[in-house]
């Protein structure tokens, strides 16, 4: 997956990856590759994709051409390249997390999506989703759970726990909402009587159009003038 360049340290070009890759050396430990993966499957997959070995190999190469990681081969039994983030990559990881804009976060939620195309489905199918999706969110919450409390006794990973902290209310929020969806299928499903998308007609376009427009309007009123 091609990430989009971040041109944001005087003119270095570097990809949310490789950001985030600055940030984990940050604490100045040399760490392989490897590590580098296995914290992010610790802890950040919660909140950003994870990326694969390839992708981490190839940000951390150009990172070193760019003069920002150094590294060195550690011949120990099972031979490995290490990293170790230079002033310089300290420099501008700090300039980034300190003056660059935060970009909002993109929610691509599938099984919401399913919800949204609700109509398409035959019976039973989306509780069969919804259900799929609040045990995955149940199993993350726990996850991020355990991992929080593992965080409690190392100082330096304070702000790591309130970032695993959020991601366990995150998921339990996850969770509790596919729940609920689930229990307001019958009213909806409902509305659609017996023969399902036979039963209903869709708005047409000039419909939507209309809505738009009253958004709008309601919109520039204000909430008072709503109220």
């Amino acid at each position: 997956m091609t990430e989009a360049a971040d041109d944001s340290s005087e003119g270095v070009s570097i990809s949310p990856t490789g950001w985030a890759l600055l940030g984990m050396l940050s604490g100045g430990a040399e760490l392989s590759g490897y590590d580098i993966k296995k914290w992010i499957n610790w802890a950040i997959r919660f909140f950003y994709s994870s990326p694969a070995y390839s992708q981490i190999y190839s940000e951390l190469k150009r990172l070193e051409r760019l003069g920002l990681v150094s590294s060195r081969v550690d011949a120990g039994v099972r031979s490995r390249r290490m990293y170790k983030i230079t002033d310089t990559g300290l420099a501008a990881v700090t300039r980034w997390a300190n003056d660059e804009a935060v970009e909002p976060p993109t929610l691509k939620h599938n099984p919401l999506l399913r919800v949204m195309l609700g109509h398409l489905h035959q019976p039973g199918r989306l509780r069969e989703i919804l259900t799929e999706h609040a045990a995955y969110a149940e199993q993350l919450h726990q996850a991020a759970a355990t991992e929080a409390r593992w965080t409690t006794e190392q100082p330096a990973w304070a702000y790591a726990r309130l970032a695993l902290q959020w991601s366990e209310q995150y998921y339990a929020a996850e969770r509790d909402l596919a729940l609920q969806m689930i229990k307001e299928l019958d009213a909806v499903e409902e509305t659609f009587g017996e023969g399902g998308l036979a039963d209903v007609q869709f708005p047409v376009r000039e419909y939507w159009y209309e809505v738009e427009r009253r958004i709008a309007a309601e919109d520039s009123t204000g909430p008072d003038a709503r109220d």
